[in-house]
This record gives C-alpha cells, structure tokens and sequence, in this order.
C-alpha cells in the first residue's frame, strides 16, 4: 500500500519475450506502490532507457537478445538492478551479483518472490531465495585453502584479478598448457567449474581482496 506522501516505486522491465513482459507488467501494475515507467526487449535499449533518471528498479532478464550479464556494473550505476532469470546456473547467479545487481529471483519463483524482491531492492537490500543463499553459502565454504598447493595458490590468485592463462604463465614463469594443467586440477579440489566460481572461493578465502567500487 502507498503511504501518504511516498512516491510510487519506478520499475523498467526488461525481457526479450513480449508476452513475459506483458505478463509481468500486469502483475505489477495491480500494486499501488508500483509504476512501471517502461519496457526493454533489446540490451541496447537498456542504457538509453535509464539514462532519463526515472526509473528506481530495472528487473533485468540475464539473456535478452545477448546474454547482459558484462552490463550489469554500467547499468547498476544507473538503477537498482534486479535479475530476473530462467538461468539455474550458481555462477551466472554470483557473477550477477559480483557486477552490483541488488536481487536474484528465478522466473519459476517469480509469482512468489518477485514482488516481495523488488520493494527490498527498492529499499536498499539485497535480496536472494532461500534456495539460492544456501547454494552461495555452500560454494563460498568451499575446501579449505590449504587443500591447495602454494603454486596452485598463486594460479588462483592470478584468475581472481583477472589475469589470462597465458599472463599468468609469464608471470610465473610456466607454460600455458601447465597452467591449464593446474587449473583443471584445481577445479576438481574446489567443485568449481568456472573462473567466476574460482574467484568467489579467492574473495571468500581472503586470497584477494575486492576493491571497494561503490557498489
């Protein structure tokens, strides 16, 4: 319910599927404390849409004609980002949140959670299901460090700041291939499967530090 003197929250929904962002607008529409000031099919339409200022909540789907996923630290400068995804993969989940968006809800969850997501988003929380804490929870416990090598240590270190195996090969003067070697090894001790799985274990461990961006 909107209170005496509270502004509506302002939400952009963006989806590449018509009927989804129909759909989604009609629920929304039916809470007095939401205005949904527009619509977004295309990534590219993203920016111009939020640059005007009106718009407190962009509800953001991971993959829309490209996957969105590189953009949400842009856009999170310019709304509240909320993901709205069909993607059950943890590490899309985390990379999301690693970039600024503010919430995670599930398009099968979405009649159940999203309502309840947006106004803790709108209000400067971030918000995640209970299913999805305990995933990110489960991974950032991963095994301890000292399960890993000092030289797998540093190849971890290496990913965590964004170096490309063969940057990482030079700096510590092995080969590519060794690095790779490595790598695959280190996936398997740390039930990881990607490089952004394996740079929340190094921020999680205390291996590398995130720099404080604001976000």
């Amino acid at each position: 319910m909107l209170k005496p003197n509270q502004s509506p929250i302002r939400l952009l929904v963006a989806d590449d599927h018509v009927l989804l962002r129909q759909g989604l607008r009609a629920l929304l529409e039916l809470e007095p404390d939401f205005h949904v000031v527009g619509e977004a099919g295309r990534a590219d339409e993203l920016k111009p849409l939020l640059e005007g200022g009106g718009c407190d909540v962009l509800i953001l789907d991971l993959k829309m004609d490209r996957m969105v996923l590189e953009d949400i630290e842009e856009l999170s400068r310019l709304a509240r980002v909320l993901v709205l995804t069909g993607s059950e993969r943890i590490g899309d989940a985390a990379h999301a949140l690693r970039r600024g968006a503010r919430g995670i809800v599930q398009k099968k969850f979405a009649m159940t959670h999203l309502i309840e997501a947006i106004r803790a988003v709108a209000n400067g929380l971030v918000w995640l299901p209970p299913a999805l804490q305990l995933q990110l929870t489960r991974r950032w416990n991963s095994p301890a460090q000292d399960e890993l090598t000092p030289r797998e240590c540093e190849i971890v270190s290496g990913v965590a700041v964004g170096l490309k195996n063969a940057e990482i090969g030079n700096k510590l003067e092995i080969s590519e291939f060794t690095v790779k070697t490595h790598l695959t090894n280190i996936f398997q001790k740390l039930h990881v499967r990607d490089r952004v799985g394996l740079t929340l274990y190094a921020l999680k461990s205390g291996m590398v530090s995130l720099p404080d961006d604001g976000h």
